[in-house]
């Protein structure tokens, strides 16, 4: 053998990732362990991390992304996009470029898996050629996203190999047993003596050693935050809990908050989101550790498995126990297919047990694994006690139980109307699964018990949303159903505050719940805006119009009412108005849209093509905005 052929190391794969919620990440990571499996290094990288204008010089990429809401690329890959939208980018500039995408979609949206179909036009216009054609994950699947993704990585390993051997030195068959491949984990923890450890961090107990506590612990948890989102932006306390929906109400569950800063404010503006840190159950917390074994007093470091020994005493150690509540979700999120993969069968005594969780990991098992975890939502805690015998290391238990997540919520105050406070609008989400099972949303169950007589203090991050705050002298049509009120909360007493300096222009709003009786959020404020010259009058050219869906036999529809009014939606629009839609994301918005294209086109008397692309006009001069969430 030449010294030539000693050279030859395998080429290293490189894969960019661009997730909103970790389901890409997920994908990307297993996309990387099957490559590893047939003997392919990889370099696996979120797209923000990652330089676009470095893209020409790679021989070959994988890109797995994810869409939100109405087709919008994921937050991570807004930069990356706005590099490939460049119009002095020639057709020829990735000609040495081999690409695959894989995107992560839902059948039930009308943009399903947009964002990957855009990147693969995208990378094609600029020159460059796919290995494969793209590959689209399918929520509604019955195995998710893993349905299509288990052919198209067959077909991936096959046509790379054909275009380059060098990835796979012993051919793309060639497959590494898990029991061989899982190694190390990729974390090591060292426990500290407790009388070494700085006697303030645990008996300071003001906010700030709360913010220094949750930065600390998100810092050295192998999962990657964003760097900017470790620390807290601030801590406010909880000054008001009050259910808007009638008591005994069975489907619906939404309450009111007000937040107050307890230290220096933070500067937000209407249509801006609120990320919350939820608290997990003492009671889950408690079983999980004594389900592994571990002692929550000890105190720990977690270090990358390669770190050098002089750099592990940088880091201040934490509580077991504080650093699994911090970071670690036990008992809200289903455990990854990774959790599975990773040689969990290995720890199991019982023969049975491991058998079972073989067969899971198994391609025979694939759909039997989506069933029992992510369809019924199986939290990690219900795993192991499932399945009694296994026993994890810590090690790797920190790295395979998901983290634990924040969650958004758009802001339902003006900070004018309310200094030094920050409201919100929250549905408390509860749900059963295909088996039966009761589950319930961990940050929204958890705030609706907080009782502001407690002190209770809750760390936030600010966020910019997808409604930036309107102009006074813009017309607004506001659409916003359910808890979807709760940014326009904000913009009518933001524009109430400006009508009385100046003159503004006219605002109208369509809201909808199920039962004027039950769940009219907010029935007051909006009725008082519209009444008596106020910004929501029709006096005002503006006007507050309601759908009860279910208090008559036909169902009537936040987009009925638009359509009931349509002369006047058209006037304001033909007036400049910009259109602001907020709410679930299943069928709203996608119905919405319609029924501007109907009246856009009844109205003016164009056909339907022409009122989809003044739609779309609409859109690209930034005159529509949606902000949905699931």
């Amino acid at each position: 053998m030449g010294s030539s052929d000693m050279e030859e190391r395998p080429k290293k794969l490189l894969i960019l990732y661009a997730t909103q919620t970790g389901n890409a990440l997920d994908v990307a990571e297993r996309v990387g362990r099957e490559a590893e499996r047939r003997g392919c290094p990889v370099h696996l990288i979120s797209i923000d991390q990652y330089d676009a204008s470095c893209l020409a010089q790679e021989g070959t990429v994988i890109f797995v992304v994810s869409t939100t809401g109405q087709g919008d690329t994921p937050d991570p890959m807004k930069g990356f996009w706005k590099y490939l939208l460049q119009r002095n980018l020639s057709g020829q500039w990735l000609e040495g470029l081999h690409y695959a995408v894989f995107g992560l979609g839902d059948s039930g949206y009308q943009k399903f898996n947009f964002v990957a179909k855009k990147l693969d036009r995208r990378l094609l216009d600029l020159g460059a050629t796919p290995i494969i054609q793209r590959g689209l994950g399918d929520d509604q699947h019955p195995s998710g996203y893993e349905g299509a993704l288990d052919p198209w990585m067959i077909s991936l390993w096959n046509m790379l190999n054909n275009i380059n051997p060098k990835y796979f030195p012993n051919g793309p068959e060639f497959l590494i047993p898990y029991e061989n491949f899982m190694g190390e984990p990729k974390v090591r923890i060292q426990y500290h003596d407790i009388k070494q450890v700085d006697s303030q961090f645990s008996t300071n107990s003001d906010l700030n050693h709360i913010a220094l506590q949750i930065e600390r612990a998100r810092r050295v948890s192998p999962v990657k935050f964003s760097l900017d989102k470790n620390r807290p932006d601030c801590i406010l306390k909880l000054v008001k809990n009050e259910p808007l929906t009638k008591s005994g109400s069975i489907d619906k569950e939404v309450h009111h908050f007000e937040f107050e800063f307890v230290s220096s404010a933070i500067e937000y503006e209407v249509g801006d989101v609120l990320e919350v840190l939820p608290s997990q159950n003492p009671a889950a917390i408690d079983s999980f550790i004594l389900r592994c074994n571990l002692d929550p007093e000890s105190f720990i470091t977690v270090h990358p498995s390669e770190m050098e020994n002089q750099l592990l005493d940088a880091c201040t150690p934490i509580k077991l126990k504080t650093f699994v509540e911090l970071t670690m979700d036990v008992a809200s999120a289903s455990p990854r297919r990774y959790f599975f993969e990773a040689r969990i069968y290995i720890f199991a005594t019982a023969e049975h047990e491991k058998e079972r969780l073989q067969y899971f990991v198994s391609p025979e098992g694939r759909d039997d694994l989506y069933q029992y975890n992510q369809r019924e939502r199986r939290t990690v805690l219900e795993v192991l006690e499932d399945f009694p015998s296994v026993q994890m290391p810590l090690e790797w238990l920190v790295q395979l139980v998901p983290p634990l997540k924040m969650r958004a919520f758009s802001i339902s105050s003006s900070p004018s109307a309310h200094s030094n406070q920050v409201h919100l609008t929250v549905n408390v989400v509860s749900w059963t699964t295909p088996f039966k099972r009761s589950r319930a949303g961990l940050c929204s169950n958890w705030l609706a018990k907080l009782d502001p007589e407690q002190r209770v203090y809750v760390p936030v991050w600010f966020q910019k949303g997808s409604l930036p705050p309107p102009p006074p002298s813009l017309p607004l049509i506001l659409i916003g159903p359910g808890t979807g009120c709760a940014p326009f909360r904000g913009f009518v007493e933001e524009r109430a505050i400006q009508s009385l300096t100046g003159s503004t222009a006219p605002v109208m709003f369509f809201f909808g719940c199920r039962n004027e009786d039950n769940d009219f959020l907010y029935r007051e404020f909006w009725i008082s805006h519209s009444q008596n010259g106020g910004v929501l009058s029709e006096a005002k050219g503006g006007g507050f119009y309601v759908a009860f869906s279910r208090d008559q036999s036909q169902k009537v529809y936040v987009q009925h009412k638009i359509q009931e009014h349509s002369r006047r939606v058209w006037n304001l629009l033909r007036e400049g108005a910009a259109v602001y839609v907020a709410g679930s994301s299943t069928k709203m918005p996608a119905d919405v849209l319609l029924a501007f294209e109907e009246i856009i086109s009844k109205e003016s008397g164009l056909p339907q093509e022409s009122a989809v692309r003044w739609l779309r006009a609409l859109e690209k001069a930034g005159r529509y905005h949606v902000e949905a969430w699931s």
